[in-house]
C-alpha cells in the first residue's frame, strides 16, 4: 500500500534528508588515498549522532541477506555496485567509490547515494558517474503529478542504454517514509505510461545503478551483501529522495 504524505510530513522528511546530505558531504571530504572504508563509516555515524538521528541501514536484515547489515554506510568500490560493507580496505588512487546512506529523524527516513573518484580520475569513470547523475536528473524530472512510475523508469533507462551502460538487474528505487523501503518499487527501466499513477504526496527514492561493461548481470560477494559486476567492470550509483508535489518534484536529500 502506498502512503501519501502530507505537506507537513514532507517538510519533516526534508529535515532527515538534510542529515543524509550532510553525512554524504562529510564522507566525500574525508575520502582520500589511505583512508579505510571503516573510517568513512565512523564519519557518517558521527553525523547521525550529532543530529540526534538513527540509521535505517545498521542491523537491517532483508530476506536475501545471511546476516544483518553491520554498518551505517554502504561503501561500494570499483566493480561493487551497491551494498558494499565498510571494512579495513584502504582507498587507492583512482578508486571509484559509491556511497549510500540513510537517516531516520523524528520517525521519518531519508536515503541518498553519490559516486566519486578518489584521487586521480580516469575519463571513462568520470563519464560513467556523470551519466548516472544525468539518469537521476532525468528520473526526477519525470516524477510529476499525472505521470506514472513507468515514465520515471523509462527516463532513467533511456539515459543509461543510450550511453551503452548496463543496469543492475532486478534492483531499483522504492517508496520511502516512516520506513526506508515502502511501496511502490521504482524500476530503472520500463515503458512510458505504464505502472502506478504519480500523485501529490508520494515520496520516492530514485536510484539509477549503472554498470560500465554494458551487461546487467552481477553476483553477490562472500560477505553476503556486496553486489559486484560479473565482468569486473566498474559501476556507479546515484540517488535522491524525492517528493512528488503539485509544484513539481521536490528533492529532499540535497544540501
Amino acid at each position: 500500500m502506498v502512503e501519501l504524505k502530507t505537506d507537513t510530513s514532507i517538510d519533516a522528511m526534508r529535515e532527515s534528508g538534510r542529515v543524509v546530505a550532510r553525512a554524504l558531504s562529510a564522507v566525500r571530504r574525508a575520502a582520500a588515498v589511505g583512508v579505510t572504508l571503516r573510517d568513512l563509516d565512523e564519519v557518517a555515524h558521527q553525523v547521525l549522532k550529532d543530529a540526534g538521528a538513527t540509521s535505517p541501514f545498521l542491523h537491517y536484515h532483508p530476506s536475501f541477506a545471511p546476516v544483518p547489515f553491520p554498518a551505517t554506510l554502504c561503501t561500494s568500490v570499483n566493480d561493487a555496485v551497491v551494498h558494499g560493507v565498510p571494512d579495513g580496505y584502504r582507498l587507492r588512487d583512482g578508486d571509484l567509490l559509491s556511497v549510500d546512506f540513510g537517516a531516520v529523524l523524528d520517525g521519518w527516513a531519508g536515503d541518498s547515494a553519490i559516486s566519486f573518484i578518489v584521487g586521480t580520475p580516469r575519463p571513462e569513470d568520470v563519464r560513467l558517474i556523470e551519466t548516472a547523475e544525468h539518469a537521476l536528473d532525468a528520473g526526477i524530472a519525470a516524477a510529476v503529478v499525472g505521470n506514472r512510475i513507468g515514465d520515471i523508469a523509462h527516463a532513467i533507462g533511456t539515459v543509461c542504454r543510450t550511453a551503452g551502460y548496463g543496469i543492475l538487474e532486478g534492483f531499483g528505487g522504492h517508496g520511502i517514509g516512516r520506513t526506508m523501503h515502502e511501496d511502490p518499487g521504482v524500476p530503472n527501466e520500463g515503458r512510458p505510461g505504464s505502472g502506478m499513477p504519480l500523485r501529490h504526496g508520494m515520496v520516492l527514492a530514485i536510484e539509477p545503478m549503472l554498470l560500465a561493461g554494458g551487461k546487467d548481470f552481477f553476483h553477490t560477494a562472500p560477505d553476503g551483501w556486496t553486489l559486484r559486476t560479473d565482468d569486473g567492470s566498474r559501476a556507479a550509483h546515484a540517488e535522491h529522495t524525492v517528493a512528488i508535489t503539485h509544484a513539481g518534484p521536490r528533492v529532499l536529500t540535497a544540501l
